[in-house]
């Protein structure tokens, strides 16, 4: 295994570079609520913006990996850019950290950190020629990769993380990775998305644990902000959902109009993406109201798959439709948030940010289908991004419409936000109750639309 000798030596007295200049997760087009006031119930601080964008990072580097493993043992044709967007996500989180530990300690973190996808290959590599000696020396060289990524992060903290907990982490991210491999090739596509999902999950662990890190180190350049309130937490839980299912959705297209043998399997998946949204409305509202919920929010899905059907089928006419489906979905969504939030969040505006979603699914997925994966995969890290500035604008909206909700008193050492093991499940009671808030509303007013169509019908 290649060691940087040096990065130790680098990472003492590191300069701390003015402001953290992350790569392009920016939240510059959504509606500013609740960044103003009490920082306790703000969505939008320095500290919670560090943490969102770690998290889009680290999140998206789980769902990079697993898609170019399964491209790289299929031979598929898009694997090298696949590998290329991986290769990027890689980059702009080396970039994140030397904005703040300086160009060595960020060109340190790299060298180490790129090994690992390195060690991914080989194992990738090793299992088709089916050379078992070759899978267990990747698996060696992962094992080393965790202790001295650990090494890395405890002597950049200033051991405010723990190398012992940090390799904890560390293996658990190894192990999934491989798992998702593993039933891939075994054809047990059920426990690949299982472990795919859970990859994704366990990054946001990892993006607190070193936001607060970072946060604690140099308090003064993010304002005194926390990373650990339930306001940034409600923030954290949306992102979650909201670009996992851009993820999902992205790779179920990708997987239906292939006829690949898992594509039922990424379909449920995405499914249950949905079902983790419906469960927090019929924890509070009861199951109908999680049923009327998941019924809505299944129906643009249901849109996309209508899209991909005609296109396998070359019919014009029912993609136009699917298009035309998408087109009045996005104009209802938007007027039922705009009610929901009593004005917070503008209907036009809605309508915008709706399109733009559906606009970069279509073009992520045409562009595969056409063989254009460059385009294809630049435009899957956008899609990706971009339910971050949705996530955001959903928390900041809910959170200034109950901010007595979000007014809990958090301690100010390191959260449980578990670098040793899986990431958290379950939502904040309070965070539930919210959302399952703007749902409720967002329920009943279409049960009042549809009852109103049928009257006019």
């Amino acid at each position: 295994m290649k060691k940087n000798v040096n990065w130790k030596k680098a990472m003492i007295a590191v300069p701390l570079s003015v402001g953290l200049l992350l790569p392009a997760y920016g939240v510059a087009n959504a509606e500013d609520h609740g960044s103003h006031g009490d920082h306790m119930t703000s969505v939008s601080t320095p500290a919670s913006d560090l943490r969102a964008s770690l998290d889009a990072l680290l999140s998206e580097h789980a769902f990079l990996a697993v898609v170019a493993m399964q491209k790289g043992i299929d031979g598929a044709e898009d694997f090298e850019q696949a590998a290329g967007a991986l290769n990027e996500n890689t980059d702009d989180l080396s970039a994140a950290v030397a904005s703040v530990y300086g160009e060595e300690g960020g060109a340190a973190f790299k060298e180490i950190w790129s090994s690992h996808i390195g060690y991914f290959v080989d194992y990738v590599t090793a299992t088709a020629e089916d050379n078992e000696e070759g899978r267990q020396q990747a698996l060696a060289e992962l094992d080393e990769y965790t202790v001295e990524q650990a090494a890395f992060l405890d002597t950049a903290t200033e051991s405010r993380l723990k190398a012992a907990e940090l390799e904890a982490g560390l293996k658990m991210h190894v192990e999934q990775l491989v798992w998702a491999f593993d039933n891939y090739v075994a054809g047990d596509f059920e426990k690949t998305y299982e472990n795919l999902r859970h990859s994704i999950e366990h990054m946001y662990s990892p993006g607190k644990g070193l936001s607060w890190a970072i946060t604690d180190q140099f308090p003064e350049k993010f304002e005194n902000t926390s990373v650990d309130t339930p306001a940034a937490d409600l923030r954290s839980d949306l992102n979650h959902l909201f670009s996992e299912h851009a993820a999902l959705a992205i790779l179920a297209m990708q997987k239906g109009i292939d006829g690949a043998g898992d594509f039922d399997a990424s379909a449920a998946a995405l499914g249950g993406n949905t079902t983790d949204l419906s469960a927090a409305v019929a924890s509070v509202y009861g199951e109908e109201g999680g049923a009327q919920f998941e019924e809505i929010w299944s129906s643009h899905i249901g849109y996309f798959v209508d899209y991909v059907v005609a296109t396998a089928e070359e019919n014009e006419e029912g993609k136009e439709m699917a298009l035309a489906e998408l087109e009045e979905y996005k104009v209802e969504q938007a007027a039922f948030l705009e009610t929901a939030t009593e004005g917070r969040l503008k209907a036009e505006d809605l309508e915008a940010g709706l399109q733009m979603h559906i606009d970069e699914l279509l073009k992520a997925f045409n562009s595969y289908n056409e063989g254009d994966y460059e385009t294809a995969y630049n435009t899957i890290r956008e899609a990706y991004a971009h339910m971050f500035d949705v996530g955001e604008m959903m928390a900041g909206a809910i959170v200034d419409q109950h901010p007595e909700k979000f007014a809990e008193e958090k301690p100010s050492d390191m959260p449980n936000a578990g670098m040793g093991g899986a990431a958290t499940t379950g939502m904040n009671p309070a965070i539930m109750w919210s959302i399952a808030g703007v749902i409720s509303a967002i329920v009943a007013m279409a049960v009042i639309a549809r009852r109103k169509l049928g009257n006019q019908q």
